[in-house]
């Protein structure tokens, strides 16, 4: 103990010299308080006040949807900062209210939550956490990196990775019962949006894809979302993004996301890092706008990295951690008179988030011994020399022992005393909805995306033209066979490779998806058909295009079932490779190794297709079987060539002719039956919707490993060993 009173003594003038004017007054005797007043009024510090303890009362009001506190401070600063730092101002006639939000209480108890391998020393990510989150308000988890905090928001919304093991109680308006679809909202640090849509475009179709009922209250839902996060100026803008060198700024962008939460108008929203990628000002719109939304009724619970003076008055409730520990939980305001008791007073001009990351920091103890010898205009920069291990030991010890914890530990107790109403599912969309949504939005988005679209068809043309010019003039003879077999296995070769560039617009879908199945928004199979129903134009204008070309270029037989043959064979062939495209998408969900995958897989394929090497004639265990079997660029080509040649005969001399079949039969391996070219036809479509089945496996896989965990953590919830 007096090592740690030494320390804290030697913090408390270290903070002062190193962060005040000479001429200032001891930091002890002010503290963080922002006036009642106007919006624009900025931050003052004052003489602090006595503290003295906080009575807190909790009515629970019968039939009713939330849970109402009232609290009575004995200090007037207390009361000003959580009912007056944000006043509403005044409402110009016409103007649109926000609809009113039923939110809902949540409690966690004991919360522990360990990651097998995630810390070096220990498996605890959360150690013992107690904390609340009532209606109306905002609750925000702050901490240095690596603290817990992310971990803490997702064990509460149940979104712990299948690593992780949860223990402790988590209860929702007083139960502890499972939040059901459309109650609460996930927002993630990095969300996915389409930037070839408008934002109410982009709203809209979430709301389909989410919510049942008629497209006019819908629309009706999508404009209360974009009024509640301030996106009117936005709504007919471009989201923007990879193929767009305008769109909105990262703040907008941000409030987007949140707004497809609202869509669902949840009871409570989980938010991880609002202010992930934000600058000072689009952090202090995002936190007002925020504030905004949780005066409507909505529960706000979000984690934060560090925060403005001014975004930090926004806050009703911190909980604060370090390494799993919690240091605090409480009111704001009460947050600095505790690190003031602790001996860790916030010096004046310093903004407290800043304040309390210095203390419990530990990063921050390397940075003082690379600069121990180091000095400023201010004075010695080595002067601050506290170790954080023993500051986050005195702060954890202070407040395990105030009364601050003691009336945490009676909120929950009266907000576990009672179960209130349970919070009911709001109904979803049917699949055969979502899928049509799918597809609509994903032929807007080829429509507009020109860069993995348009561009993709005009590449594809150039190739044609490229490789019907080389091969152009063969004619009908014997020996134009040789030269015709190479052009065709140019153009399904390396057709089949160029759709590689197509896998950054794959890989988009995928995080979309990703996205919107995390929220139940959409599903595997839901996902895979819509993919499949909006590509099926695309594909097939490409097919048509690029066989028409290829056809009258090299000159193949002039008969138009012929023709459509090659159209539809070649139509399979994108197909089929599309879905092999979206299988190691999806299973590698990186660009880099996708496309070092699929680059190998062509190779093999195009190597073991035949026509290097007849395909008899190639080694059985690895080339013949089983990669000569899994080339579609085989079955391909050797339905073109049944389809040009079957039907073909060449005369020798004067008196003898060879069928096609004949004259292929030492340059490619083909079938003499007259319909091997439709079985190969149908050997492609199955290809084509097997890889797709493997894909859905793959998705499900792991969607069904996610949701197991997810229903263990609330089957352990629900059956304690304390029930009450």
């Amino acid at each position: 103990m007096e090592e740690i009173q030494s320390q804290s003594d030697n913090y408390r003038s270290s903070s002062s010299s190193a962060s005040s004017p000479t001429s200032r007054v001891p930091s002890s005797n002010f503290f963080y308080l922002r006036k009642p007043g106007s919006l624009r009024q900025p931050i003052s510090f004052e003489d602090s006040p006595e503290w003295e303890d906080t009575d807190i009362d909790v009515r629970v009001e019968e039939g009713g949807d939330s849970i109402n506190t009232a609290t009575t401070p004995a200090s007037p600063s207390l009361s000003k900062l959580n009912s007056g730092s944000l006043p509403s101002p005044p409402l110009h006639e016409g103007a649109v209210v926000a609809k009113k939000i039923a939110g809902a209480s949540m409690v966690w108890k004991d919360l522990t939550v360990t990651i097998k391998g995630k810390r070096k020393y220990s498996d605890k990510v959360v150690k013992g956490s107690n904390g609340y989150a009532l209606p109306g308000t905002m609750t925000v988890i702050m901490g240095p990196a690596k603290s817990g905090k992310s971990t803490l928001l997702r064990a509460l919304a149940g979104r712990l990775p299948p690593s992780a093991r949860m223990y402790g109680e988590v209860f929702v308006n007083g139960a502890k019962s499972q939040m059901s679809y459309g109650s609460y909202g996930f927002v993630e640090r990095e969300t996915a949006l389409i930037g070839s849509l408008t934002v109410r475009e982009f709203l809209y179709y979430s709301a389909l894809l989410q919510l049942p009922g008629f497209f006019c209250r819908k629309k009706n839902v999508v404009e209360d979302a974009i009024h509640a996060m301030s996106l009117g100026d936005y709504a007919n803008k471009l989201i923007g993004g990879h193929c767009y060198m305008k769109g909105l700024r990262n703040g907008e962008r941000r409030r987007v996301s949140i707004a497809r939460e609202l869509v669902m108008r949840p009871h409570i929203l989980f938010i991880d890092e609002p202010l992930y990628h934000l600058d000072s000002v689009s952090a202090l719109l995002m936190m007002v706008t925020l504030k905004k939304l949780a005066s409507t009724g909505c529960t706000l619970i979000f984690t934060i990295y560090q925060s403005s003076t001014e975004v930090f008055g926004l806050f009703d409730r911190i909980c604060l951690l370090s390494n799993g520990n919690t240091l605090f939980f409480g009111e704001t305001l009460a947050c600095l008179q505790h690190f003031s008791s602790a001996g860790f007073p916030c010096p004046i001009m310093q903004s407290p988030s800043d304040h309390f990351l210095r203390a419990i920091n530990t990063d921050f103890d390397r940075i003082i011994a690379m600069c121990k010898n180091w000095q400023d205009d201010h004075g010695d920069f080595s002067s601050v020399n506290m170790d954080t291990a023993v500051a986050i030991r005195t702060l954890e010890a202070t407040y395990k022992s105030s009364a601050d914890a003691a009336a945490v530990e009676t909120m929950i107790l009266r907000l576990t005393e009672r179960e209130g109403p349970l919070l009911k599912s709001k109904g979803k969309a049917g699949n055969a909805t979502r899928v049509a949504v799918l597809t609509w939005r994903s032929l807007l988005i080829m429509s507009r995306e020109w860069k993995y679209y348009w561009l993709r068809l005009l590449i594809y043309m150039l190739l044609v033209l490229s490789i019907g010019t080389l091969f152009s003039g063969l004619g009908h003879s014997l020996a134009s066979v040789v030269s015709r077999v190479a052009a065709i296995f140019a153009f399904v070769s390396f057709t089949s490779l160029l759709s590689i560039s197509g896998v950054p617009s794959l890989l988009k879908e995928i995080k979309i998806y990703a996205s919107e199945e995390s929220n139940e928004h959409s599903g595997a199979s839901v996902f895979l058909l819509g993919q499949l129903l909006s590509s099926i134009p695309f594909l097939f204008l490409i097919s048509i295009s690029s066989s028409l070309v290829f056809y009258f270029l090299i000159g193949l037989k002039d008969e138009f079932s012929l023709l459509m043959y090659l159209v539809l064979n070649f139509f399979m062939c994108l197909l089929v490779n599309e879905g092999l495209m979206l299988l190691v998408t999806s299973f590698w969900q990186d660009i880099f190794w996708s496309t070092l995958t699929l680059v190998s897989f062509h190779v093999l394929m195009m190597l073991s297709a035949g026509y290097f090497r007849i395909r008899n004639a190639l080694p059985g265990p690895v080339w013949m079987y089983p990669l000569s079997y899994i080339s579609f660029h085989s079955y391909s080509i050797q339905g073109l060539l049944e389809n040009e040649y079957l039907v073909t005969s060449f005369a020798v001399g004067q008196v003898r002719t060879i069928t096609g079949y004949q004259a292929l039969r030492n340059t490619y391996d083909i079938s003499p039956n007259s319909n091997s070219k439709w079985k190969n036809l149908l050997v492609l479509c199955l290809m084509a919707v097997g890889y797709r089945i493997l894909v859905f496996v793959l998705l499900h896989f792991r969607v069904k490993k996610n949701r197991s965990i997810l229903e263990f953590y609330w089957c352990k919830r629900r059956h304690t060993n304390n029930p009450r």
